[in-house]
């Protein structure tokens, strides 16, 4: 059983991926690119340290366009984050011969995630399953389980070599000639897998 999964390389995406592979499942890690940046670099370089297939996926950059124009409306980029993410997903479950996608999101996100009628949307309308090994579980517990299997490195959003979506999105606010950081939370960490801790 073959589930492909949305893959930044941080320690949500990769600690949902491992729980995918003990549940029996041949995991494809997918992340999601526009092309601006090769950001995607540090995702494949996780991936391929875990063991794990990787391949990347370009969005039109018309997605992130409007999700540059939604941040600045909002004056915060939750709605933008969110409407990247279900678009990743869509993109991914039409895909020839996808059956199940996967993301790390976890029981207390509120940005991204997919409530149960988007989740139910998203399974009818392409005919896959969503599957999300996350889900109930909380940030300690998930602290617990990554820090016994990964190195992972912990810095601020703006310093951090990552893949995710996120990082386009401030390269294209400061195309358009604005400091992300009136737009993003001035201190925010996030995660970057280095590879498997030894045991």
């Amino acid at each position: 059983m073959k589930v492909h999964h949305l893959y930044s390389g941080g320690k949500d995406s990769s600690l949902a991926a491992w729980i995918l592979t003990r549940l029996g499942y041949e995991v494809r890690l997918v992340t999601v690119s526009f092309g601006l940046l090769d950001n995607w670099r540090y995702a494949r370089e996780t991936a391929q340290t875990l063991g794990f297939e990787h391949e990347v996926l370009y969005l039109p950059r018309g997605v992130l366009e409007k999700a540059a124009e939604m941040a600045i409306k909002d004056g915060h980029p939750n709605n933008a984050i969110q409407f990247i993410h279900e678009k990743a997903l869509e993109a991914i479950a039409s895909m020839p011969e996808v059956e199940r996608v996967s993301d790390g999101t976890r029981r207390d996100d509120r940005v991204p995630f997919l409530d149960l009628p988007k989740a139910r949307s998203l399974e009818d309308r392409f005919g896959v399953a969503y599957i999300r090994p996350l889900l109930g579980l909380g940030y300690k517990t998930i602290r617990e389980l990554t820090e016994g299997l990964f190195v992972v490195e912990i810095r601020e959003s703006e310093e951090l070599q990552k893949a995710d979506y996120e990082v386009e999105l401030r390269h294209m606010l400061r195309e358009k000639g604005i400091d992300p950081l009136e737009i993003f939370p001035k201190r925010h960490y996030q995660s970057r897998v280095l590879g498997w801790r030894e045991k």
